[in-house]
């Protein structure tokens, strides 16, 4: 599918949803945001949940994971997605039914699936997930390139000369 002139929904808006937000503006994506606190950001429309549900080509869970967040992607929200989407999880898996998932996948409703968390992980063998011929699974790593990984290095060294006063 060609994203230009698609829309991108993203549920949670912190840092990682403001970045997922710009890139896919860089490439000519409407954004529909749900947060679950009040937030403002240019270029960016926050809308009710079942706005962003159905109007999303595709949607991107970016939630930590809570009380009030387990289980957010429920069967009834997965079948209020606008038929056709692909969704993606590099939050945390417990935030989807997993089982309403396997079967939106299975008839199409979801067209495809992202997904880097699991409820289970390492995923068990045999999981449904790893039956489909659309999903595309990654082991909790979707952020392991080496650039983040000499990101990471040198946050933590920059951290380590701060606090030690050589920096």
């Amino acid at each position: 599918m060609e994203l230009t002139g698609k829309t991108l929904g993203l549920i949670g808006y912190g840092g990682i949803g403001a970045e997922m937000a710009r890139l896919a503006r860089g490439a000519g994506m409407k954004v529909l945001t749900w947060n679950r606190t009040a937030r403002q950001a240019e270029g960016i429309d926050f809308v009710p949940l079942e706005t962003l549900l159905a109007q999303s080509h595709v949607v991107s869970l970016h939630l930590l994971l809570n009380d009030e967040t387990r289980g957010f992607l429920s069967r009834e929200r997965i079948a209020a997605l606008r038929p056709g989407v692909i969704l993606v999880n590099t939050a945390r898996g417990a935030l989807i039914d997993e089982d309403a998932l396997v079967e939106a996948l299975k008839s199409g409703h979801v067209r495809h699936a992202g997904l880097d968390v699991f409820v289970t992980e390492p995923l068990p063998a045999g999981h449904p997930f790893t039956t489909l011929d659309n999903v595309t699974l990654s082991a909790h790593s979707a952020f392991r390139t080496p650039e983040a990984s000499d990101n990471l290095i040198e946050a933590a060294l920059t951290h380590c000369r701060r606090i030690s006063g050589q920096g």
